[in-house]
């Protein structure tokens, strides 16, 4: 697929989706009851979805529970399920423009993301376990000759997959694709602030020919339709992304019901680190910039620690703080814009709140602060930097999720990286550096899943995506993925040996 999509301004859908997706049919919620879908751009609510809750997910488990067991999908030949997934991926793409624009309207994201970024990458992310399907292999073991022994990857059966609200498209992707590569079924519970293109692509995949219970999508709150989800007794495991209390609480749900497996990514604190001896200073003041202002802060893996060597500090803040300046919160659906609306009031709030109380720690705010486009109804923020933080204070600790950098000066590389590593969290980081030294040194040593040099976020679908500590546990991306919504069975079959069947002389 080209990654660069049309600059037209976008037409709006007919239709949005509007009832769950269980066993092949679009059905409401049991109670009747509904939440409304709000366009974080404007502020208006746009549509309305169901309000699930545990009867939904008991029809939604029992759809992919029959589909599994039957053996339709699970035991279709892997060139099959392959040809279907990437039918399913033909028709994703046929319908971008479509998907662009419901991920715009219902996440507040800008058009230009959505088309150039979100939906390409979840297309990618198809294809590419499509086609991983017919290549994964067992093992045969190193028995004598009175044993065959091989292994086998089984899948799992039902998983259920809780989805975030800050790519929702994407990170569904990273969750479907390869648990249906594997040949589980599923039950997606979207965000219910971010529902609308995983409905329309449970749709899509009726559609492309994907067996009706393989994929099942139900919305509403997590108290409802997530709880009932990660305490199902029926579910072989639950995959999350979103919070550390609600991993938490999930791990809890698993132990509370069948020890089903949990597989987590929680967010982080990422450490950005800037030294002196890098020779291109703008080229990294950008990508400081990008890394925690793109999809408006909202980046689980977003550079929200800033750390300068404090012989560049003043240098290199003034270059970060340029490129933010330019940096301004428009309508999502126009092209130009650059940086979108936060996902929903009570988000704003508390980003907000964060700010408030960074400054009576002392930080020193550098540029903006504040509500921006209220006149819209909308939920933006303008940019925000705040410089000389201590690592100790609640904006360099706690996860804000929003437009908010920390910039934090340090003077020694041993400095740096003590600083890299304490906090709670280890998901990603990043340095620039012109020391080969320096970067493996820090590569090694620096706790977290994802460490990139002399690039932000510059890894793709081949390598695998998650934490280290309060940061979770599993792994989205790559081939890897696919060995986690499955077992290993090893099996074993004695077999007689040609001299005990009087073939050869004993």
């Amino acid at each position: 697929m080209n990654q660069t999509m049309t600059s037209a301004p976008p037409t709006l859908p007919s239709r949005l989706p509007a009832h769950h997706v269980i066993g092949g049919a679009s059905v409401a919620a049991a109670s009747g009851a509904t939440l409304d879908t709000v366009n974080p751009g404007t502020g208006q609510v746009i549509g309305t979805l169901p309000a699930g809750d545990a009867s939904d997910i008991d029809r939604a488990v029992a759809a992919a529970r029959r589909r599994f067991e039957s053996g339709q999908w699970r035991d279709m030949k892997p060139a099959q399920r392959k040809k279907l997934m990437l039918t399913l991926a033909d028709k994703l793409e046929a319908a971008a423009e479509e998907f662009a624009v419901l991920e715009t309207i219902d996440s507040g994201k800008p058009i230009s993301d959505t088309r150039n970024v979100d939906v390409p990458l979840a297309l990618g992310t198809l294809r590419f376990y499509a086609e991983a399907i017919d290549k994964i292999h067992g093992e045969v073991g190193p028995t004598g000759p009175d044993k065959f022994s091989y292994a086998v990857h089984d899948p799992l059966g039902v998983i259920g997959a809780i989805v975030p609200w800050n790519f929702p498209l994407l990170m569904a992707m990273w969750k479907i694709a390869p648990a249906i590569a594997m040949g589980n079924s599923m039950v997606v519970k979207p965000s219910e602030l971010s529902s609308l293109t995983a409905l329309r692509f449970a749709e899509l995949a009726l559609e492309a020919g994907i067996p009706d219970g393989v994929l099942n999508v139900v919305t509403g709150t997590g108290q409802d339709a997530g709880a009932a989800l990660a305490l199902h007794r029926d579910v072989d495991m639950i995959t999350f992304t979103g919070s550390g209390p609600v991993g938490r609480q999930l791990m809890r749900y698993s132990a509370d019901s069948n020890l089903k497996r949990v597989s987590l990514e929680l967010g982080g604190k990422s450490p950005h680190i800037v030294f002196a001896d890098y020779p291109d200073l703008d080229r990294a003041a950008a990508a400081a910039a990008w890394g925690i202002f793109y999809n408006q802060g909202q980046v689980c893996t977003a550079g929200s620690r800033l750390l300068v060597q404090r012989s560049i500090h003043a240098e290199f803040v003034e270059k970060v703080l340029a490129v933010a300046r330019t940096i301004r919160p428009g309508d999502p659906l126009d092209p130009a814009t650059q940086l979108g609306a936060v996902i929903s009031e009570k988000q704003l709030e508390g980003v907000l709140t964060r700010i408030a109380r960074a400054q009576q720690e002392g930080a020193a705010l550098r540029l903006g602060g504040s509500r921006a486009r209220a006149e819209t109804g909308g939920f933006y923020l303008d940019p925000t930097v705040f410089d000389t933080v201590s690592n100790a204070s609640s904006l360099a600790q706690e996860e804000v999720f929003g437009p908010v950098l920390a910039v934090v000066p340090f003077d020694t590389p041993e400095e740096a990286l003590a600083l890299a590593n304490d906090t709670e969290y280890g998901l990603a980081s990043g340095l620039w550096t012109g020391s080969i030294d320096i970067a493996h040194a820090f590569a090694r040593r620096l706790r977290a899943g994802l460490v990139w040099v002399n690039g932000w976020d510059a890894c793709d679908i081949t390598m695998p995506f998650g934490g280290f500590k309060q940061s979770g546990f599993g792994r989205d991306r790559s081939l890897h993925a696919l060995f986690k919504y499955a077992d290993m069975k090893s099996v074993t079959i004695s077999t007689p040996t040609l001299s005990s069947l009087g073939v050869l002389p004993a």
